[in-house]
């Protein structure tokens, strides 16, 4: 091994650098003893063997050299390299440091080539002994060389060897040029090997620094690595996971139901009045809030060994397995009771509470009912919305049989009534890229609902309810006069999709209201694209067939939307000559496996031999783009590829039309 003295050159001239280095120099030095000291005890054993090994079999060359001392000889040799192995094993068991296995290994060479010296130098085959004395550098090689120990205990030993040397040479009955020759050959063998072990010393120290910076970079780019990792799926302002986070672990939870049976349950925590928190605290301290709201219900989640995070902003979605309702219920009660004790605050409400409260609506797993995220989703959207209907600050569980979700949805039907007049719906628009080219020529207008009070409803929830009482027409018309005004009037780079129930589809004059509305608008009907989803069981009746022919010849595209989810999709496929499918962002989430990809592989497939276009909805990231680009995917839309937006917005913020322009 290196002294500590031998790397002390290194340090720099200057008596400050120099103090500073050499401290530095003595920590690097006593970690490289330590990672050395454990890797390098048995390999002091498994050499010292070997030595004692060949030291052995040279008894060979005593008994053909110098037959009359061999007896001798080999007794020497035997009895030095059982005291040898002896205390090296004794000192093994007593877990000796490998400096004391080098000095007993060191020991034993200087003993091994004296004992074997003072016996063999009697023998009467002088002219043997004068060339046989040669081989007595190895010891010295094996201390310098073999052993590699530390430039001290190397020296010392080796000096040791040449004295015993020189003294046996003085003695030997030889002639001086003999002696002058082996002498030098003697002294350049320690010069030599010395310097050989003062190198390899040296050069384990560096290769060890190395080492010590390849492993500090590999720690720091691993460190590097899970910050980028846990940024990517943290939320920024709340430090809880994000949505691309709880998603994933949404769907580890569903798995876990399906194959196994592990009931879990989904909670939808919704901050009470936060818009006219913001409105009446500002900005800055809405912000505050929700970083003290978000602390509190992680540390609660994280007591019932669930997971949460932010799912958009006031809103938050926590998971948990829950074997029944009443465990569920427990829970949601505990997160409900956390943000209410934090008694922040909330001067901007008009009801009778004056501190930030949460709204729960909550859903569980329950037997008989279809395997779909969405679907649990959907039932603890719906529970949350009927919290708020009966005074917010509470928690409700989704019942198939509540009357109370019978009232909310009465009362939301009679607001979808007069919506229209109100104002109390609006489009935002999402965008869709094309992936060859990297443009954007598709937008999807989606319709939001808001209650008079503020309340946003998802269209998960209203959708249903206005196909239920009739109003879908009157809704469907609104938004297809609304697209047409707002951007197929306005721009003339973009297309825009707008979903179509099949119940549309079966009303006799359809086809016939939206010609009126081209017509009355100025806009261009081939670059309106109605999509129809097939999640719904219908059969395809032929006035269906027949609207969809005549929407065509208005110029119309008529895409396929969540395909895959639903029920008719085969055979709409073969019926129907779809301009793109919209392959349903399931799959995609699947691809974190060999064979989800494979799937989605074999349905692009399907897909394409059949002739349309082929949209993934769900893109999150930009590893699932270069994905769907591998897999040859022509369009894709997800939050990664844009959040949606209002028309102001979209036509006024320019990238979204400069890429459009593009294309034209």
């Amino acid at each position: 091994m290196i002294d500590q003295w031998a790397i002390r050159p290194l340090a720099a001239q200057d008596d400050v650098d120099r103090s500073s280095r050499e401290d530095t120099s003595s920590d690097l030095y006593s970690l490289y003893r330590k990672e050395d000291d454990f890797f390098g005890r048995q390999s002091v054993r498994k050499g010292l063997w070997l030595a004692v090994l060949a030291y052995l079999l040279f008894s060979i060359t005593d008994i053909i050299l110098i037959p009359d001392v061999s007896v001798s000889t080999i007794a020497a040799r035997s009895s030095i390299s059982v005291l040898s192995l002896a205390i090296l094993e004794i000192f093994i068991l007593k877990e000796g440091s490998k400096d004391v296995l080098e000095m007993v290994c060191a020991l034993a060479v200087v003993l091994g080539y004296a004992g074997w010296l003072l016996v063999a130098i009697k023998t009467e085959h002088v002219q043997n002994f004068s060339h046989y004395m040669v081989f007595g550098a190895l010891f010295m090689m094996g201390a310098n060389l073999f052993f590699a120990f530390r430039f001290s205990i190397s020296v010392v030993s080796s000096i040791l060897i040449l004295l015993f040397f020189f003294v046996s040479l003085g003695s030997f009955p030889a002639d001086l040029p003999y002696k002058i020759c082996i002498g030098t050959f003697f002294m350049s063998c320690f010069v030599f090997t010395a310097y050989i072990n003062w190198n390899l010393n040296l050069e384990r120290f560096n290769v060890f620094l190395n080492a010590l910076e390849a492993k500090r970079q590999q720690k720091e780019a691993a460190e590097r690595g899970q910050a980028l990792l846990r940024l990517s799926r943290t939320d920024p302002l709340t430090n809880l996971n994000n949505r691309r986070a709880i998603d994933e672990i949404l769907r580890h939870y569903h798995d876990d139901w399906r194959y196994f049976g592990t009931n879990f349950g989904i909670l939808l925590i919704d901050v009470d009045f936060f818009k006219k928190f913001n409105d009446y605290h500002g900005h800055p301290q809405g912000d505050h809030c929700l970083s003290l709201v978000a602390k509190a219900l992680g540390s609660i989640t994280k007591s019932y060994g669930g997971s949460i995070g932010r799912y958009g902003g006031e809103e938050f979605i926590a998971l948990v397995r829950a074997d029944c309702k009443e465990q569920l219920i427990a829970f949601a009660e505990a997160v409900r009771r956390t943000v209410e004790e934090l008694a922040l605050p909330h001067r901007g409400r008009r009801d009778r509470s004056s501190i930030v409260t949460a709204s729960i609506g909550a859903s569980i797993t329950r037997e008989g009912t279809d395997a779909k995220l969405e679907r649990m989703i959907s039932e603890a959207d719906r529970a949350l919305y009927l919290a708020k209907a009966n005074g917010r600050n509470c928690v409700r569980l989704f019942e198939p049989n509540d009357p109370g979700g019978s009232d909310l949805n009465d009362r939301i039907a009679g607001a979808l009534k007069d919506a229209i007049n109100r104002d109390l719906v609006s489009l935002a628009y999402q965008p869709i890229k094309h992936i060859e080219s990297g443009r954007i020529d598709t937008v999807e207008a989606l319709m939001r609902l808001h209650t008079s009070d503020g309340m946003e409803i998802s269209p998960y929830f209203f959708i249903p309810i206005a196909e239920k009482y009739g109003t879908i027409l009157d809704l469907q018309l609104w938004m297809i006069r609304t697209v047409c005004t707002e951007i197929l009037a306005e721009c003339d780079v973009l297309n825009v999709s707008v979903n179509i129930s099949p119940i549309e589809l079966k009303t006799a004059d359809f086809a016939a209201s939206v010609a009126a509305i081209l017509e009355e608008t100025g806009a261009p009907g081939d670059r309106l694209i109605f999509e129809i989803t097939e999640r719904l069981e219908i059969e395809l009746e032929s006035e269906i067939l027949t609207c969809i022919r005549a929407l065509k010849l208005l110029g119309i595209r008529i895409w396929l939307d969540d395909f895959g989810t639903g029920f008719a999709g085969l055979s709409w496929l073969r019926l129907i000559d779809f301009d793109t499918v919209k392959i349903d962002r399931s799959f995609l989430a699947d691809c974190a496996t060999s064979e989800g990809r494979i799937l989605l592989c074999d349905i692009a497939n399907l897909v394409r031999n059949r002739g349309p276009n082929i949209l993934v909805e769900g893109v999150e990231s930009n590893e699932q783009l270069v994905l769907l680009r591998e897999l040859g995917i022509d369009q894709a839309q997800g939050f990664h590829i844009g959040m949606p937006s209002p028309a102001e917005r979209l036509l006024r913020g320019g990238a979204i039309l400069a890429t459009a322009r593009e294309t034209v």
